[in-house]
């Protein structure tokens, strides 16, 4: 990876629509109100960094890397995940808007979501083993052969989920949100 490195550095509420984000390492950065919408951000590399309310709205994070990074109150709708380098990926999402964003066929093992919306957002192969999903709102979230095994969806709401395409081994659903696993089956539960 050519490019700069970064460390420690603060990025306050930069519009990267007209000043493009340097290529290069960013270790230790924290990213707040930034404005990432539609960017491109190739072969980036972000370490422990932390994003707080900034909007990353359809951009392009092809083979661009996140290891240990968390985003909070970030809008992040229309990402393809699935085009990031997974060597080492780990995030973490607080009260973030994930909406028809695709996480296809990601080890999604060592990431968390927290109050997030998540409507119509592609699940399809990934693996959440273990994964802590928690007051999501999963509206139209597509679950197919997605592995779910002990998965916690139990304050998560709005999601259909069949069991029969997916593996969800010992997850664990709130008995009001059940409903969600029955769907396919066109039944009224009261």
């Amino acid at each position: 990876m050519s490019g700069e490195y970064f460390l420690d550095e603060q990025f306050n509420n930069i519009d990267f629509t007209k000043k493009q984000l340097k290529q290069g390492d960013y270790e230790n950065c924290k990213f707040r109100g930034c404005n990432f919408t539609n960017g491109r951000l190739f072969e980036i590399n972000f370490i422990e960094c932390e994003f707080v309310d900034c909007d990353f709205s359809m951009a392009n994070l092809s083979a661009s890397s996140f290891r240990d990074v968390k985003f909070s109150g970030c809008k992040l709708v229309g990402i393809h995940f699935d085009d990031c380098s997974t060597l080492l990926m780990s995030m973490e999402f607080e009260n973030c808007q994930l909406n028809l964003s695709s996480f296809y066929k990601l080890d999604l093992r060592n990431v968390s979501f927290d109050a997030c919306t998540m409507q119509e957002v592609d699940l399809t192969g990934a693996d959440l083993s273990g994964t802590m999903i928690n007051n999501c709102d999963l509206k139209g979230a597509i679950f197919e052969n997605t592995t779910m095994i002990k998965a916690d969806l139990r304050n998560s709401f709005n999601y259909s989920i069949d069991p029969e395409l997916n593996r969800i081994s010992k997850a664990k659903f709130s008995l009001q949100s059940i409903a969600g696993l029955l769907t396919k089956y066109d039944i009224e539960i009261e």
